[in-house]
């Protein structure tokens, strides 16, 4: 089986060459080679890279760099502008990039990203989502009503809800009632045009490693969902100050909830079939990882 990651984050230092838009409370730098070499000492054959909007914005242009010198480990999603006009062009540019598979949208209170689902700078974006074949990373953790009504607005968009819906910490502990909002997220699942992302979900636990409270909860989300339309994911290294990326990964490696075939499906089927969209099999090929 192969292992994808739904979810990663590569960065290099921060410079004057290449300045960061904030500093996190993430390490100084995560290379790609850095990020290939933690993959390799878990066994995870390859990740969805998303380009990280806390320090470079719109920019995706250091996820390129990583995916050429790692093809087989890589693909590449990149967080697009509602407020550039001219966001339908710079899609149609980024379906041309090689190892690319979809595009991001946040609607976050943290983020300054409350829109409404009428909003036409989405309306630009989504209808070139579609046009492109591409998957659409929906990060609205604190918002779920606003992106549930996206969601219903556009039925022709295959959309990736990112985290679970439901907002993590940067730092522990757990809030008190961390799945607070799992109902919504259960009610979402009626929709046929999303699947969710199971990632960051070691961040919501309130006991230490292994994590064993999540267990129960998650089982509502595979109830729900369905282990095809999930995709295990470790958000790092945005989870970084409360989880290394061993610890991210072998909670699901290792766990006696899952069988062999759920486990198959949530840590690399599932990714691989929601990313590839309508592409053909050659493509398919291409974006299986290379150790695989």
């Amino acid at each position: 089986m192969a292992i994808i990651d739904s979810q990663v984050h590569s960065y290099e230092a921060n410079t004057i060459e290449r300045p960061w838009h904030n500093v996190p409370n993430w390490p100084d730098h995560v290379t790609g080679d850095e990020m290939v070499a933690a993959m390799d000492r878990v066994g995870v054959d390859g990740a969805i890279f998303i380009s990280a909007f806390s320090l470079y914005q719109y920019d995706a242009s250091y996820a390129v760099e990583v995916q050429r010198a790692h093809p087989g480990r890589f693909a590449l999603v990149k967080p697009v502008d509602p407020d550039d006009p001219a966001v339908a062009d710079v899609i149609a540019d980024w379906k041309k990039t090689p190892g690319t598979v979809g595009i991001r949208i946040m609607l976050t209170k943290e983020h300054g990203r409350e829109r409404a689902p009428t909003d036409p700078g989405l309306e630009r974006i989504l209808r070139a989502a579609v046009r492109s074949d591409f998957p659409v990373n929906i990060l609205c953790w604190a918002n779920l009503d606003a992106g549930t009504a996206l969601i219903d607005r556009y039925p022709d968009v295959r959309f990736i809800m990112d985290h679970l819906g439901i907002l993590q910490p940067r730092t522990p502990p757990a809030p008190p009632q961390p799945w607070a909002d799992l109902p919504k997220v259960l009610e979402l699942a009626k929709r046929p045009n999303v699947v969710i992302k199971v990632s960051g979900a070691c961040t919501l636990s309130r006991e230490p490693y292994p994590f064993p409270d999540i267990w129960d909860p998650l089982a509502r989300v595979f109830d729900a969902w369905g282990f095809a339309r999930c995709l295990w994911g470790t958000d790092w290294t945005r989870a970084f100050a409360v989880v290394n990326y061993e610890q991210a990964v072998e909670p699901f490696r290792r766990t006696q909830r899952l069988s062999d075939s759920e486990r198959a499906m949530l840590m690399g089927g599932s990714c691989a079939k929601a990313y590839l969209g309508r592409r053909r099999k050659t493509e398919r090929l291409a974006f299986i990882p290379a150790r695989a």
